[in-house]
């Protein structure tokens, strides 16, 4: 895990999830063209033509708006907007009174690499922890690549769900009495608190 302590922290976050994301896309560029060259000597037996989605994205952000949006989130989106990668912002992108369960999944599938940026009040939106479930989801069934970004949190906290953003996450669970959804919550907070990111700690 790489801890950043700086009064800028996206000039140190943006370049490295830059140069993962644009070798993922690299990579996935050249095994696009090894098949289509496989399929090449292979007249006999054609694959069926690959229609885009006007939804395919490369990156998704997930996020809790009123912790990391007017700094650390824009920036770290127009920096890979800049860098010619096509990123879904959620709060962007998804109108307000849609279906989350349908919009969410289908834009979390349509994107390769899924970064969670959990902030203290993360766990205080239902929607964010719903996201989350998603994004996990994806990288078992989907081989999705998840980076997340412990944004001022402890990845300890996130785990046991402890300290402020404990205290966050036991409010939603209040609110919500179905405990199967919080079982998953808990799942999927203890599963990318594992992963290997970014932490950090001030900006």
């Amino acid at each position: 895990m790489r801890r950043l302590i700086l009064s800028n922290p996206f000039v140190a976050v943006v370049p490295p999830i830059l140069l993962g994301v644009l070798a993922h896309k690299l990579l996935s560029k050249r095994r696009a063209s090894a098949q289509r060259d496989a399929d090449d000597q292979h007249p006999g037996t054609p694959s069926p033509p690959i229609q885009p989605s006007e939804n395919d994205y490369d990156v998704f952000l997930s996020f809790r708006g009123k912790d990391t949006r007017e700094r650390f989130v824009d920036h770290l989106y127009c920096g890979l907007v800049n860098a010619g990668i096509c990123v879904f912002r959620d709060n962007a992108e998804l109108l307000k009174g849609e279906d989350l369960s349908s919009n969410l999944q289908e834009a979390l599938e349509n994107n390769k690499i899924l970064i969670p940026i959990i902030s203290e009040n993360y766990a205080s939106s239902k929607w964010c922890l719903d996201e989350l479930v998603c994004v996990m989801e994806c990288q078992k069934h989907l081989g999705r690549l998840v980076l997340p970004i412990f944004y001022k949190v402890e990845p300890a906290d996130v785990q046991y769900q402890t300290g402020c953003f404990g205290q966050a996450f036991h409010c939603s669970q209040a609110r919500l009495a179905q405990k199967v959804v919080v079982h998953k919550w808990k799942q999927a907070l203890g599963e990318v608190s594992s992963l290997r990111g970014w932490e950090v700690a001030n900006g």
